[in-house]
């Protein structure tokens, strides 16, 4: 599989395009889910394919992306609240299995190769290709803090021309074991102060952390709060402990999963948390698949 994400959700017209060049080509790889979000400004797309068809679909999907998404021109629009660095911001190739590690590696690695060279953007990459480092890590302080990282010598592309794309900034890839991209929206009177406080406490490292997960509070429109996380460990962190945490703190008014996840990771899902707009038939990994009767 592979997740690419891209730095526009709330242009339908520029979402489509890239979905189509995603799932145009007639190769075998097919587009199983888009989840795009106006507020993140963020469109994740979910690919399946074998090994050796992932590559061309995604460097098709990261060329419409980058012809049309523009994240560097000065006084720019903000672009929401998700944090990124380009276009096409992250695109990992996601291996299902550790006998299927290998080639979800060399994909990431041509895939790498190919939107650099044939793009001309510069690509980083993170997780276990990329020595350990993150996403947040190459993310902190924007396009700019990238930039200022390239110039100063801190940061150097792994493909690709040694600056940021013009309009496009850069690319994140990786290979990388399935995780879950999850929304909690805390009911009023919580505020976005502590959808923060929150997700400093429960994130790894905080004083009720849980291991691998990523969280960060953002404001939904003019009053919605939400803890917006990616819970990397979903096979030991089940998101039933996710709400546990979060429910330590505030009220949830409701859940929102974003893309696809394993079905392991619902165990002991709690029945009175809305979890909105959800089938289990496209949301989870192994039904959309085929892996999974029922």
């Amino acid at each position: 599989m592979a997740v690419p994400n891209a730095s526009e959700g709330r242009d339908a017209t520029v979402v489509q395009a890239i979905a189509c060049a995603f799932a145009d080509g007639g190769g075998e790889a097919r587009l199983l889910n888009v989840h795009s979000d106006g507020d993140h400004h963020r469109s994740v797309f979910t690919l399946a394919g074998p090994p050796g068809t992932l590559a061309g679909a995604l460097l098709r999907g990261a060329a419409e992306a980058v012809s049309r998404i523009d994240v560097m021109s000065e006084g720019h629009a903000p672009r929401g609240e998700h944090p990124h660095v380009g276009a096409l911001d992250v695109a990992p190739v996601v291996y299902l299995d550790e006998p299927s590690r290998g080639a979800a590696c060399a994909e990431a690695l041509v895939l790498a190769d190919r939107i650099g060279h044939e793009l001309s953007v510069p690509v980083f990459l993170y997780g276990e290709l990329g020595g350990g480092r993150t996403r947040a890590q190459l993310r902190s302080g924007g396009v700019s803090g990238l930039a200022r990282g390239i110039a100063t010598g801190e940061l150097g592309p792994d493909f690709g021309p040694s600056r940021l794309h013009p309009t496009a900034g850069a690319t994140l890839v990786a290979a990388r074991a399935p995780l879950v991209a999850f929304n909690l929206l805390l009911a009023p009177p919580a505020t976005v102060a502590d959808a923060r406080r929150i997700a400093s406490l429960i994130r790894e490292g905080g004083s009720t952390g849980l291991p691998g997960l990523r969280a960060i509070g953002v404001q939904l429109g003019d009053a919605v709060a939400q803890v917006s996380m990616n819970v990397e460990r979903p096979f030991e962190v089940p998101l039933a402990l996710v709400v546990e945490r979060v429910r330590a703190h505030a009220a949830i008014a409701g859940a929102e999963l974003v893309g696809l996840a394993p079905s392991a990771a619902f165990t002991g899902f709690p029945d009175d948390v809305p979890l909105l707009d959800f089938d289990p038939s496209t949301h989870l990994i192994e039904r959309a698949l085929g892996l999974e009767a029922g």
